[in-house]
């Protein structure tokens, strides 16, 4: 189970999408630069990235309704 999930980390790590027929799709996608003020400092921040996302399949939907 660690490795698969390894697998899959380090394939969004490298921006490239994971699909498991019959399950879903992982993606990583590019989160738009923002800027945040830190609560306890009051120091504004940009923040940006890239975060991972999950399209489940259609038979997985059928599957939980």
């Amino acid at each position: 189970m660690r490795a698969m999930l390894g697998g899959i980390a380090g394939s969004l790590r490298r921006g490239d999408a994971v699909t498991l027929v019959g399950f879903g799709t992982f993606s990583a996608v590019r989160r738009k630069p923002r800027t945040i003020e830190n609560p306890r400092t009051g120091r504004k921040v940009t923040v940006s990235g890239r975060l991972p996302r999950f399209k489940p399949s259609k038979e997985l939907k059928q599957a939980v309704r």
